[in-house]
């Protein structure tokens, strides 16, 4: 009997350590939330100040550091589809256009690998033409059938469609 009972109480520190090991790995990982844009949040690429310009912006989070705010949708996508892109993304938010005010976005965060997009559309952001973002596909071709372009899931889109390097001789305001 009471061999029985220390094996039994040599095994519970197993069992529990087991059980915890279990729970840990069944919790998944808190989502990293969208932040909403300051006064003087400023674009990672360029220093501009976000709130100065009309169309989608965009934000990246990675695993460790602060996020990265794009004032247009295109930086972020050069950024993300480039071959030398290392950093761990724990999440990339851009602004559902179907909702948000074009001319001020604010707010009205979505998941930028779930979104829609409208490229080739001339409607202008901070760096000349942008790349529109919905969080609905009807809105996007809605967006596309009144204003051009063609609407493409995240995935599909590539870095020539996003090219920046002709970007500020689009926009006349520089």
């Amino acid at each position: 009997m009471m061999k029985l009972h220390s094996r039994r109480a040599s095994l519970l520190p197993i069992l529990f350590s087991t059980t915890l090991l279990l729970a840990a790995c069944g919790e998944s990982a808190k989502p990293t939330p969208p932040l909403e844009i300051a006064g003087d949040t400023s674009c990672a690429l360029d220093g501009m100040v976000l709130l100065d310009f009309p169309g989608p912006k965009a934000q990246i989070h990675y695993d460790q550091g602060t996020p990265d705010f794009f004032c247009d949708t295109r930086e972020m996508f050069s950024i993300l589809l480039r071959p030398e892109q290392k950093k761990r993304i724990l999440a990339i938010y851009t602004q559902d256009m179907g909702k948000a005010d074009w001319n001020r976005p604010e707010g009205q965060w979505i998941d930028a690998k779930t979104a829609f997009y409208v490229i080739d559309s001339p409607r202008r952001g901070s760096m000349g033409p942008t790349v529109p973002s919905f969080a609905s596909e009807a809105d996007a071709r809605k967006f596309a059938g009144q204003y051009g372009g063609k609407v493409l899931p995240f995935a599909q889109v590539t870095l020539d469609m996003v090219d920046l390097s002709g970007g500020a001789k689009h926009d006349e305001k520089m």
